[in-house]
């Protein structure tokens, strides 16, 4: 099922949570909605979900006006962080309630419900834990029963609100690639929320990017991370450095004579810019071998294959560098160089995400 959010907007008292949003998702897309707490991604699932109304706009269901249709009638299924299981009911009792609560003129057989939950619980690998109760369950396994409860009644739209927040990291990144691979049997229409950058852009299709009730970016994982529109785009998604500097005439400059070539903006003549580079875009080299901003460095983690680095530019020019820097290297190159902490050295990016200072709140993309 295709889903249509037409200039979506709503308010709690003075609070803007969704601000003339617009988005268009594809019938057995798996989109993330992806943004900080506060910036509306839950309030819009709600929304579209039917558990929150709009103060303004509509939702459309392959092309049909749903702005007004009760929850019931969505035919939608819904995922919460904490589970929402049934503690006194059995996991089979938990799948088979939706398909028991139907009117009795939509509700299959007791033979059916069992056969369909059984299959179910085979699709989320756990029919062996039908006769057990939640209490006797992980929170992995408690968060896969709720989803086959969820696809029990055969939604058209899959709705997940920090699906695995309340997990710890391990079980968090084999029950996202086990989402992934669901989704691509299932292809039912998927849109779960995350405030976790690596999580959206593992499993979902295309991320919706979310700022102060507002749509910053849409796209594929790809695109929003190579090719981000905006500063708060490129600064939410994985860690990053940002220099101020100035772009003339095709050339960004950060200090200390490290330039950048900026071909696009061959016009610009004295530009304020920002320059956003990730650690791993960084070169460090001894103070005499290299050029670039010297820096100290001021610890050095070496975990597994890679090395990395807190390093504190010496008097920057003009200030164009952060007051702490952070490099990866891999670690076989770190021994290499043969430095230690409190050593000094020569920084210099690579290649930079730049964005011409148009005024203080709204940096043009470069």
């Amino acid at each position: 099922m295709s889903i249509e959010v037409q200039r979506i907007s709503k308010r709690f008292g003075h609070f803007v949570a969704l601000d003339d949003v617009n988005l268009h998702i594809d019938s057995g897309e798996l989109v993330a909605l992806l943004g900080p707490s506060g910036c509306g991604k839950t309030t819009l699932l709600r929304i579209i979900a039917g558990l929150e109304s709009p103060d303004a706009g509509a939702i459309r269901f392959e092309g049909e006006d749903a702005t007004d249709r009760h929850v019931r009638e969505r035919n939608v299924g819904f995922v919460f962080q904490h589970y929402a299981l049934f503690r006194h009911m059995s996991v089979f009792d938990n799948v088979a309630f939706g398909l028991r609560m139907k009117p009795r003129s939509q509700r299959p057989s007791e033979r059916q419900i069992r056969d369909k939950v059984m299959s179910l619980l085979q699709l989320v690998q756990l029919d062996w834990l039908a006769d057990r109760y939640p209490a006797q369950l992980s929170g992995g396994q408690r968060q896969r029963i709720a989803l086959a409860r969820a696809l029990a009644v055969e939604p058209k739209v899959l709705l997940l609100d920090e699906p695995f927040g309340a997990l710890d990291a391990k079980v968090r990144k084999e029950l996202r690639r086990w989402l992934r691979r669901l989704h691509d049997e299932l292809h039912v229409t998927s849109i779960f929320v995350t405030h976790d950058q690596e999580e959206a852009l593992e499993v979902a299709d295309r991320v919706v990017l979310m700022n102060h009730g507002r749509i910053e970016q849409v796209g594929s994982p790809q695109q929003v991370w190579e090719q981000p529109a905006s500063p708060f785009v490129v600064g939410f998604l994985g860690d990053v450095n940002l220099f101020h500097g100035r772009v003339h005439e095709g050339l960004v400059h950060l200090g200390d004579g490290v330039t950048l070539d900026l071909p696009e903006h061959a016009d610009a003549r004295d530009a304020q810019a920002l320059a956003y580079v990730r650690p791993h875009e960084l070169d460090v080299a001894p103070l005499a071998d290299g050029t670039g901003l010297p820096a100290r460095v001021e610890r050095a983690l070496v975990v597994g294959p890679l090395a990395r680095l807190e390093l504190r530019p010496l008097a920057p020019a003009g200030g164009a560098a952060p007051t702490v820097l952070e490099a990866h290297l891999p670690a076989e190159r770190w021994a290499a160089l043969g430095l230690r902490e409190g050593d000094t050295v020569r920084v210099a990016p690579r290649t930079a995400r730049v964005f011409l200072r148009t005024d203080e709140a709204s940096p043009a993309p470069v």
